[in-house]
């Protein structure tokens, strides 16, 4: 299976490629077995995530939250200031050996 081609940032994969994907590798569970093991291994990165915890996957990368403090920010159709809450999003930090296959292309 082969991902969307986009000019601009090369292909893409969905969700339901990923699956598929998987599905290709590990004939042993069905196709429906391949979407729970992948779902629930998102919703464990989410589930950590929104406790504050640090995900580490080795060779890979890390998830952990990043705080942004208030500041104020203009509206864009009128100008005017607004002020922006503080929040928590999510970080992603690729891994050593993850950088260096992206480099190698």
């Amino acid at each position: 299976m082969t991902s969307r081609n986009d000019p601009v940032h090369g292909g893409m994969m969905t969700k339901a490629e990923l699956i598929e994907k998987v599905a290709e590798h590990y004939t042993v569970l069905t196709k429906r077995q391949t979407e729970i093991l992948v779902n629930t291994f998102f919703d464990s990165i989410k589930e950590a995530l929104a406790k504050g915890d640090k995900i580490e996957i080795r060779g890979f990368g890390s998830f952990r939250l990043r705080h942004r403090r208030m500041r104020e920010g203009r509206n864009p159709k009128t100008g005017a200031l607004v002020s922006v809450p503080e929040k928590k999003v999510p970080f992603f930090k690729a891994g050593k050996e993850l950088k260096e296959l992206v480099d190698r292309g």
